[in-house]
């Protein structure tokens, strides 16, 4: 199961990269919540799209090398710390940009993290191979 959630939010992660690298503007206006952070950046879209490919594709190669999967969840992890902080700046409402945080930056970081974590336990008990 754990090799499948990494893979799944590996693919979803590297397509939002390349929808924040072909169709920025869309990207934009269309997630809900990122209006309210600022005026549109090309610059910063696309920045923030390398970073999510080079996460998505660590949790994908992280289904053989799980420590590369964790090296993948570091960004999404840090992201989803500084939207929590976000979400109580915000007085904790309960509303669509608060729904978006949960669905698409909390659940696929920390559960990528909790995959990867585990994968390596489950390695770490195998008996060695001679």
């Amino acid at each position: 199961m754990h090799k499948w959630v990494l893979f799944g939010i590996g693919v979803i992660y590297a397509l939002n990269a390349l929808v924040m690298w072909f169709l920025p503007e869309w990207w934009y206006v269309t997630v809900p919540g990122i209006t309210m952070m600022g005026p549109f950046n090309l610059h910063f879209v696309r920045d923030i799209g390398l970073i999510y490919l080079v996460s998505g594709l660590g949790l994908i190669y992280g289904i053989r090398a799980p420590q590369v999967a964790v090296f993948g969840c570091l960004w999404p992890a840090l992201h989803a710390l500084f939207h929590a902080w976000i979400f109580f700046q915000r007085g904790m409402p309960v509303d669509l940009v608060a729904a978006t945080n949960l669905v698409l930056i909390q659940l696929p970081a920390w559960l990528s993290l909790w995959s990867a974590w585990s994968l390596i336990a489950v390695l770490k008990n195998r008996p060695h191979r001679s």
